[in-house]
């Protein structure tokens, strides 16, 4: 079976001695980086399966590995900051984070949101009863996880791809802000309506033949969000 792998990048020896503790008791493999720089070389070495990332660091920002990261990755990326400002947040969730923590943190909390990645990684390789998806440019194979749009095939996030497949698994539906949440973020973040309207944009960015004039994904103002049936 595999051990799952996870990068913390930190320049707080405390905090990094503390995530490290934890996450070996929970049977983790772990790689740590101290500054942006070492970061990426360990990144490139080790290709962990999670990437929990401070973006206050020396030499290369967290900003600046996310946006890095993002160029030839998928896997999860976790930001944990000090910074409370929901501009931050946004700005990181923009550049390709999956998930954001504000510190201070409890232990419980931050086992719990990681195994809650790997739980949700592991459901996105299941294959659903329905074979396909497909409206106009727009198809899903959901056994081989491709995604075309306007015949190119389609990279996305482990996220966005859980996304897209809940509103296509429930095409022609309505699904609220809190049903999007809780299928794929989870319970500890069902307060986050951000995720999801940077989620959206970001899938409209990547499969919209205009994104600002969606096509398939439609907003329902106050309620949610509905792929085209």
């Amino acid at each position: 079976m595999h051990t799952p792998r996870v990068l913390i990048v930190d320049d707080d020896v405390a905090i990094i001695k503390f995530l490290r503790a934890n996450l070996k008791a929970e049977s983790y493999q772990t790689f740590i980086a101290m500054d942006g720089a070492n970061a990426l070389e360990t990144f490139e070495k080790e290709l962990p399966d999670l990437l929990i990332l401070d973006l206050m660091l020396p030499k290369v920002s967290g900003f600046d590995i996310l946006g890095q990261v993002r160029q030839w990755s998928q896997i999860p990326i976790m930001v944990l900051s000090a910074l409370d400002d929901e501009r931050d947040k946004i700005r990181c969730l923009d550049l390709g984070a999956d998930y954001y923590v504000t510190k201070p943190f409890g232990v419980s909390e931050l086992i719990a949101r990681v195994k809650a990645v790997f739980r949700r990684t592991q459901t996105i390789g299941a294959t659903p009863s329905q074979p396909t998806y497909k409206s106009g440019a727009l198809e899903i194979n959901f056994a081989q996880r491709r995604v075309i749009a306007g015949g190119e095939e389609v990279k996305l996030t482990p996220t966005e791809y859980s996304v897209l497949q809940e509103l296509a698994l429930n095409a022609g539906k309505v699904l609220t802000h809190s049903h999007l949440l809780n299928r794929v973020w989870g319970l500890e973040y069902r307060e986050e309506r951000e995720y999801v309207h940077v989620f959206i944009r970001r899938l409209r960015a990547k499969l919209e033949p205009d994104p600002t004039e969606p096509e398939y994904i439609t907003t329902i103002p106050g309620v949610g969000y509905r792929l085209k049936g």
